[in-house]
């Protein structure tokens, strides 16, 4: 009898730590077996990228899901803050990845990831000492690019220009300084600045932001408020009865605009229509010697979990299968640009022509200097242009270049362990 009653009490407690530990599945054995990504992706490009995730099934068991949005920064610190992040995250700021790194957020990555991590989108660290890889590209971007109609010529360009973006707007403005700062200027001198090494108030520096107001000409005060609350990627189209597709600057500004200052992805908006790209030096003022220099961007892969599986995703998210698989299931015009010339790259004639530059006759590409910068500093620039833009006088840019100088001089005061190096922002094409 008291052997029964032995097991019956052992039976009990075996059943009470069950009840305990049910929502972790500890009974059978189990843990949660999806892995979480979080992304900047929603619509067409999320769906896009959620079909490829669901077809990298290996068997293992493992899945995955996907959450989209387009306040990533936001939903990413509200998770770290509640104890809770992603397995694996992709940002676009090599700055904000750089803080992580720093505080001991990320894991390093398996060396087959490492291995594509292609300049200059993903330099190498040193955290405690060690030199490690801690993201990698998944898809890139060209940004040195101007867009027009087909026929429009390039000697009087009238400009379109869309500030608007949600909380993040003013990003299209520092595009415009970047770009102009590396044509004039050149790789050396971006990188220094990109880096915190080179004052805002240099004389190199300020020339960017008078050159852009050059380039902009007289604005009438209607021209400045609409760009100010002009989404990037335009208004509506009127046939579309949704309300949801864009027809890019070029076809929503009033009057009408022939040129267009913007990155690669804005393909997807002008798909079917006679728009060409091409490459901004011939538009920048810059100096010739500099015209093999492009300014680009890219979605990078990091993990924020101690799960050996998100490891290994991220190492087949930048893999040859993973993007074969993004391809084939995108729409053509949303088809992504690769870092690697020998991946799978978009078929449409603009994607080809974009895809040839970054790849092979590029000399320098230069990681975004904004998203190289410390976060604080960053969202200090978008709104030091917004500002610039709606009054663009010498005395107004001194001011806001005296004011960003004091940012950076706060933000990034140190060459401690773990910063961003200077042969992280400009490198050849790799891959």
């Amino acid at each position: 009898m008291s052997r029964a009653l032995a097991a019956l009490r052992t039976l009990r407690a075996f059943l009470a730590a069950c009840l305990l530990a049910v929502t972790a599945g500890a009974c059978a054995g189990e843990r949660d077996e999806t892995l979480v990504v979080l992304g900047p992706w929603t619509g067409d490009e999320g769906e896009a990228f959620e079909a490829m995730l669901n077809r990298l099934d290996d068997g293992t068991g493992r899945t995955y899901t996907y959450q989209g949005t387009r306040s990533l920064r936001e939903t990413l610190v509200a998770q770290l803050e509640a104890g809770d992040p992603p397995d694996v995250a992709i940002l676009n700021s090599v700055g904000e990845l750089t803080e992580y790194a720093r505080a001991g957020r990320l894991r390093p990555l398996p060396a087959a990831a490492a291995a594509r991590a292609y300049p200059p989108w993903a330099p190498p660290l040193a955290v405690d000492g060690t030199r490690r890889t801690y993201w990698v590209p998944l898809k890139v971007d060209l940004k040195s690019l101007v867009w027009s109609r087909e026929g429009q010529s390039a000697a009087s360009p009238e400009w379109c220009v869309g500030l608007a973006s949600q909380a993040t707007s003013g990003w299209p403005g520092t595009d415009w300084i970047e770009d102009i700062l590396l044509h004039q200027a050149g790789p050396d001198v971006y990188t220094r600045w990109a880096t915190g090494r080179l004052r805002w108030r240099d004389p190199r520096v300020r020339e960017a932001w008078t050159t852009w107001a050059d380039l902009l000409g007289d604005r009438s005060k209607a021209s400045v408020d609409q760009s100010l609350t002009m989404s990037y990627v335009g208004t509506p189209d009127p046939a579309d009865k949704g309300g949801a597709d864009p027809r890019g600057l070029l076809g929503s500004v009033t009057p009408r605009c022939t040129h267009e200052h913007q990155s690669a992805f804005i393909r997807y908006v002008y798909a079917g229509d006679p728009v060409r790209a091409d490459p901004s030096a011939g538009f920048l003022r810059g100096r010739s010697a500099h015209d093999g220099a492009y300014e680009v961007a890219g979605d990078m892969a990091a993990v924020f979990s101690d799960d050996p599986a998100a490891r290994t995703l991220v190492e087949r998210l930048s893999g040859k299968t993973a993007r074969t698989l993004w391809r084939s299931e995108a729409k053509e015009e949303l088809r992504p640009f690769f870092p690697d010339a020998t991946d799978p790259q978009p078929t449409d004639p603009t994607g080809r022509r974009i895809a040839a530059i970054l790849t092979e006759k590029a000399r320098t590409l230069c990681f975004d200097a904004s998203d190289a910068m410390p976060p604080v500093l960053r969202d200090a620039f978008h709104r030091a242009v917004l500002q610039y833009f709606g009054n663009p006088t010498g005395e107004r840019l001194d001011e806001l270049l005296g004011q960003l100088d004091a940012v950076r001089e706060d933000a990034a005061p140190d060459t401690g362990p773990g910063r961003l190096p200077a042969s992280g922002v400009c490198a050849a094409p790799g891959g």
